[in-house]
Parts: C-alpha cells; sequence; structure tokens
C-alpha cells in the first residue's frame, strides 16, 4: 500500500476553493470527507459504518460551499476521513487516530506502528495544515484580516443523551468572534444556541482554530450545527442564508474588537 489510488494517482488531503475571495471570512471545513484513500482500504468498517457521524461531519461542506458562495470567502476543507486521521486533533493526542468508534473496534487503526503514524501525519495532517498557513500567510502579506470561522455539525444524541441545541459556538479566550456570534444568533427566533456546548475547547476539538486563529493573532470561532438540521439541499440552504451575514458582521466587529465578555454557557436541558 503507498499512499495513493488504484490507478497509481496520489490523493489530496486538503482542497482550498476560493482562495482569492475578498471576504475577511475563512472558511475551514476539517472533517468534511468520509473519504478513504486506497491503501486503508475500508479499515475494516462497513459502508454504512463508513457514512456515520464518526466518519466526518455530515452536511458540514455542503453548508460551508454554500457560505462561501454567499460571502465570497476562501473555503478550505479535508479531503480525508478523520478515522484515518483527525487534522484538528494534535498528532500527539490519543484520539489522532482512533481504535475504537461508538464502542466498536476499527481494525485498521489497531496496534498501528510508530512509522505508520508517522506516515499519516506526514500523508493528511502536514498537507492540510501547511494549506492552511500558506493560505493565511498570504492573505497577510496582503494586509488582508482573515476571521477564521470551522464549520462542523454534530449528530442529535451521544450514547443515549439528546442534545436540545439547534447550533454550538465554541471558542476559546479570543473571543471577539465568539461573542459577537452568540449575541446574533440569539436573536434569532426559536433557536437554542449553545456556548461552549456540546463541545468545548478543553474538550481537544479547537486544534486548527488555536494553531492558526488565536497563535496568529486571528479572531477564530468554530460553528456546530445540529446534522439532522443540514441533512438535505433545502435545509442546508436555509442555514446558510441564516448564518453568511450573521458571520460576516461578527467578522467585522471582531476585527474591530479586542476587548469582550464571554457570554454565559447554557447547561443540557
Amino acid at each position: 500500500m503507498d499512499g495513493t489510488s488504484s490507478a497509481g494517482v496520489a490523493e489530496p488531503a486538503v482542497a482550498i476553493e476560493r482562495p482569492e475571495a475578498r471576504s475577511p471570512v475563512v472558511l475551514v471545513c476539517d472533517h468534511a470527507s468520509n473519504h478513504l484513500p486506497a491503501r486503508y482500504g475500508s479499515l475494516g468498517l462497513t459502508a454504512d459504518g463508513l457514512l456515520a457521524h464518526f466518519a466526518w461531519d455530515p452536511g458540514a461542506l455542503a453548508l460551508s460551499r454554500r457560505l462561501s458562495a454567499l460571502l465570497d470567502a476562501a473555503l478550505i476543507y479535508g479531503c480525508v476521513s478523520r478515522l484515518a486521521l483527525d487534522v484538528n486533533r494534535r498528532p500527539s493526542d490519543a484520539d489522532s487516530i482512533v481504535e475504537t468508534v461508538d464502542g466498536a473496534p476499527v481494525p485498521g487503526n489497531a496496534g498501528l506502528s510508530a512509522a505508520e503514524r508517522e506516515r499519516r501525519v506526514a500523508e493528511i495532517y502536514a498537507p492540510y495544515h501547511a494549506a492552511l498557513e500558506d493560505l493565511l500567510t498570504k492573505r497577510a502579506r496582503q494586509n488582508r484580516p482573515s476571521a477564521l470561522v470551522a464549520v462542523h455539525t454534530y449528530t442529535p444524541s451521544l450514547r443515549g443523551i439528546a442534545r436540545p441545541w439547534h447550533c454550538g459556538v465554541i471558542f476559546a479566550s479570543d473571543s471577539r468572534l465568539g461573542v459577537a456570534l452568540v449575541n446574533a444568533l440569539r436573536a434569532e427566533d426559536g433557536l437554542i444556541v449553545g456556548v461552549n456546548t456540546p463541545y468545548a475547547p478543553s474538550d481537544g476539538v479547537y486544534h486548527t482554530m488555536s494553531l492558526h486563529g488565536e497563535a496568529r493573532g486571528n479572531p477564530a470561532v468554530m460553528i456546530e450545527v445540529r446534522n439532522d438540521l443540514v441533512s438535505n439541499e433545502d435545509s442546508q440552504n436555509a442555514w446558510a442564508m441564516r448564518l453568511a451575514p450573521l458571520l460576516q458582521t461578527a467578522a467585522r466587529t471582531g476585527l474591530d474588537n479586542r476587548d469582550t465578555k464571554p457570554p454565559k454557557t447554557q447547561p443540557i436541558a
């Protein structure tokens, strides 16, 4: 197995759309794809397993692409399932390459050698983050500010616990984008908005935003939309239409504001 397709063509780990787009928003979709390059086979999982949420974020790429078009915003996304390696985790993290998902084994990830782990980092993690670093560096050289927005989706329930939020906004110590976006979403009729819920940076889910946002001085935020709410083209369009103006305004507000007070979190209902 050599990291290429059956036709001998190298399979990309990352894709970029609208790299020269005008918006200050830079969209990032870490878990866009459930694709596994040929050398991994199916990692021992069934076809249904590879469609499940643990292989990717269903609906996230479609939503990201609609937002990219509406905002005229650059979009960078991963082309490989997080089952092979999760680009939104430090390579040293135990869950960078998972051996079990939802209590079931991932046979193709069991007992990997150090060399195989290093190969996956080199083939998947390194080019993904290098591409994002290059995009942001070019924008900085052109004196173009960048506000990073990571788009993710999550399941309506996990381990039998219902998740009532329609969406969640995740941010760390730089709360410029997060506060602006939470306030805008909470003004929307009928939306239940989680703050650092259903995930928080302390859960290890904020690696990409920490690395390319806070470490570079770029405001950053993750938005998580419940995946049953973006399961088809109409709902993806509706959420993109809702989010696009809010993200544009939040980006401008966040880039202008370095002194924000985080909103209160919301407990599980």
